[in-house]
């Protein structure tokens, strides 16, 4: 018989975590067979992981804990709950209670019809305009510049065969995308389409600070446009400078114009500089992210982990 493992990352859930379980164990779990659920304390500084262990104690049997060390992010979140599992398969679950509990439910089947991959894609969302906009923008470049099979509405939700978890460990990757590289391993997928709901209890940590680095994790970790880019905007100033030059020289000799003109060289200096400074932070971040991976530090550190065994032994 196949299991099932249900990866929630937790970072100040506090006040979303018991109704996400009784929901859970209203649609779904006496419906999915063998299953385990795996909470992942990000960090938080809240009563997340006392909650986590309340619900714990309601289903000893089913729920492990996991305890990050620090903040070390989402996606680092998700691979240390992907680490821990002990599935067939796993399913990613948001804490928020914008997805619905009985998507799960329809992953699972896709998955026993032999998809390892199944994607839940936000075919519409109750989100403000200024999110939807944003959120649009940041898949439209997804799609642009990095990799054409991402869908319209994004997902953060996905269900992984156990293969497709062991390729995601392998690669070992930091500062970069999760969702990028489940669409980057391959592997048979089907796509699953839902509406997400607005959140309504709590709120997002979801900073624009952290979208900011997705935009440019996703970027620096699955395109070469940023280079390409530098490499353009070069050869395209090359060529301009030097029909300028060739420009000044003939109506130098031909029209006897005089050389003048210290403002606009002025201009010129300084949008060259511009440029040059921005070509150097972006190699600046393709050096630091050398960098980054050259130290191999682990993307997470597990500082506790509780299962059914320990309350066991307890």
């Amino acid at each position: 018989m196949s299991k099932i493992s249900i990866v929630i990352p937790v970072y100040y859930n506090a006040d979303t975590l018991m109704m996400l379980y009784e929901d859970m164990r209203e649609k779904i779990l006496d419906r999915l067979g063998d299953y385990e659920i795996v909470m992942v304390d990000d960090g938080s500084g809240d009563d997340s992981y006392d909650v986590m262990q309340q619900i714990q104690r309601l289903d000893p049997s089913n729920v492990k804990l996991v305890k990050l060390s620090r903040n070390f992010g989402e996606h680092s979140a998700i691979l240390a709950g992907l680490s821990q599992c002990t599935g067939d398969c796993a399913v990613t679950k948001q804490a928020d209670l914008q997805e619905d509990s009985s998507l799960i439910l329809e992953m699972y089947e896709s998955w026993k019809r032999g998809n390892k991959v199944v994607i839940a894609v936000r075919e519409e969302r109750d989100d403000s305009a200024i999110k939807k906009l944003f959120a649009n923008l940041y898949y439209a470049i997804v799609r642009r510049f990095i990799d054409k099979n991402m869908p319209k509405g994004g997902f953060d939700c996905y269900l992984l065969d156990k293969q497709v978890i062991k390729v995601l460990e392998m690669l070992d990757e930091k500062n970069s995308a999760l969702t990028l590289q489940v669409l980057w391993v391959g592997f048979k997928s089907e796509k699953i389409y839902f509406h997400r709901k607005d959140r309504e209890v709590g709120k997002s940590r979801w900073t624009l600070s952290k979208k900011i680095k997705l935009v440019l994790d996703s970027m620096m970790s699955f395109s070469y446009f940023p280079i390409r880019f530098m490499s353009g905007i070069g050869f395209v100033f090359a060529v301009l400078s030097f029909l300028w030059i060739i420009e000044v020289v003939i109506e130098y000799f031909v029209a006897a114009t005089p050389l003048r003109g210290w403002s606009t060289l002025i201009c010129l200096i300084l949008l060259s500089t511009g440029l040059i400074l921005m070509m150097l932070g972006i190699l600046g971040e393709y050096v630091w992210r050398a960098l980054d991976a050259s130290r191999n530090r682990p993307p997470f550190i597990i500082d506790e982990v509780s299962d059914s065994k320990d309350n066991e032994e307890k």
